[in-house]
């Protein structure tokens, strides 16, 4: 095992992907520009051929609907949206065709296919750039949705989902491509519902996603050297969710603290909270805290960025609340 980037490690999974199985095509706007896709998918098409890595018109409905098409037809397509934002286009096709087409047909219809959607939060880039739209997605069934925090997770859920006969939703984020970890060279898949205890600890838990788990590690760590010993938990599929390790955490703590990286109102963390409140109340010492982005559309200035992206200081500052609070 090597250490390697997370953006190398989703080109690994493309380039083993695309190798090992000619059904797989990967379609969608600048999947050869690093403007787009940064390094994730350097050299791909130089490889496989323009056949196989389709570079798109600046069409997100038409592109998704030609992926579907493709699925049912018995190939195992990913569709690239470099930008989660401008996914909302295609709309339709992800909830009213890909979503259900297994379910209207009786189970004889599979649609194979995996939607990659890139969060390009942060730079500036303001409201219409810089949204992470998971909790739209959660709510649809039919719709699988994962969300890797470490590239170890990154090749291994873009391999898992491009194996899966079921739509999903392989959610990344920018901010996560260059941090390294420890990745096997061979292939592999991490199950889809599967969370992770990322660290150990006994003094409350922290379920976070994306690029959060890793603020919550670095809280953790901080938190440590005052005598707080924090769980972290990275839920890696938010479609389903891993309820029993959640549940689990929170029975050996007894305090809760969500760190999502979408907006608070009907959020992620809201769903977790519910969870934890309908199936472990008894086992809660204080009241659930959540961390997320504030009920307001990304501002585009700097300085006004450093305070609506939340991080590794907001969730200290919400462990200590709920650790404070008389049982």
């Amino acid at each position: 095992m090597r250490e390697i980037s997370y953006a190398e490690a989703i080109r690994e999974a493309f380039h083993q992907s695309l190798k090992a199985d000619p059904r797989v095509i990967t379609l969608g706007q600048g999947v050869r520009s690093p403007w787009y896709v940064g390094t994730s998918m350097k050299d791909l098409d130089r490889e496989f051929g323009k056949d196989r890595v389709l570079d798109t018109p600046v069409s997100e409905n038409a592109t998704t609907g030609a992926a579907i098409g493709a699925a049912l037809a018995g190939m195992r397509p990913v569709v690239i949206h470099p930008r989660m934002d401008f996914m909302l286009l295609a709309m339709d096709q992800i909830v009213n065709q890909a979503a259900n087409w297994s379910y209207m047909t009786g189970g004889r219809v599979n649609v194979p296919i995996t939607i990659r959607a890139i969060v390009n939060r942060g730079g500036e880039q303001a409201a219409q750039h810089s949204q992470a739209l998971h909790a739209w997605f959660m709510h649809v069934p039919g719709l699988k949705v994962v969300m890797p925090g470490t590239p170890y997770d990154a090749k291994g859920l873009l391999i898992a989902s491009i194996r899966d006969d079921n739509p999903v939703l392989y959610i990344d984020d920018r901010w996560l491509y260059g941090e390294r970890g420890n990745v096997p060279e061979e292939p592999y898949s991490v199950p889809i519902g599967k969370g992770a205890i990322l660290r150990p600890g006994r003094d409350a838990t922290v379920v976070a996603v994306s690029y959060m788990a890793r603020e919550a590690l670095i809280a953790a760590s901080t938190l440590q050297d005052r005598g707080i010993d924090l769980e972290v938990v990275d839920l890696r599929s938010v479609k389903p969710l891993d309820k029993e390790l959640i549940l689990s955490s929170i029975r050996k703590t007894g305090r809760l603290i969500t760190a999502d990286s979408g907006w608070l109102t009907g959020g992620l963390g809201a769903e977790i909270a519910a969870l934890a409140v309908s199936e472990a109340y008894s086992d809660l010492k204080a009241p659930v805290a959540r961390v997320s982005l504030p009920d307001v559309p990304a501002p585009m200035s700097k300085t006004l960025e450093e305070s609506y992206y939340p991080s590794h200081l907001q969730i200290i500052e919400a462990v200590e609340k709920v650790l404070a609070y008389a049982v």
